[in-house]
């Protein structure tokens, strides 16, 4: 190997291991925050008010769940690709009404627990 391949050998383990620190100082970090019963309460009392907006939505909204539901069983496809983008990453669940909602109603989904509503989306790789 020469002196140049094996300087960045080097560098590429050194620079892996740094981001391997800096991942798990950012995840204790994050344990940290979410451990703090201020956070845990302020989590509890969202959870709480999502799953009674889903409830108060059900009887407005249960036809865009029917119509996902249905598209499923079917393979709709073309159904399917008309749905909104938004997700929730805590009810591991996606929003089941149309693309563009989110000026009128909040998201929307049904859980096994019932249906909940929540506001923003969380990343694809949830």
């Amino acid at each position: 190997m020469t002196t140049d391949g094996k300087a960045e050998e080097i560098r590429t383990t050194v620079a892996g291991r740094a981001r391997q620190r800096a991942w798990r100082e950012a995840e204790r970090a994050i344990s940290a925050v979410l451990a703090d019963p201020e956070v845990q309460r302020l989590q509890a009392l969202i959870e709480q008010e999502e799953v009674a907006a889903g409830r108060d939505l059900l009887d407005e909204l249960q036809p865009f769940q029917d119509r996902y539901d249905h598209a499923v069983q079917t393979g709709d496809v073309a159904a399917l690709a008309v749905l909104c983008p938004g997700k929730h990453g805590r009810w591991g669940r996606i929003c089941v009404q149309s693309a563009g909602h989110e000026t009128r109603t909040s998201h929307w989904g049904i859980t096994p627990d019932g249906p909940v509503a929540w506001i923003g989306s969380a990343p694809d790789d949830d």
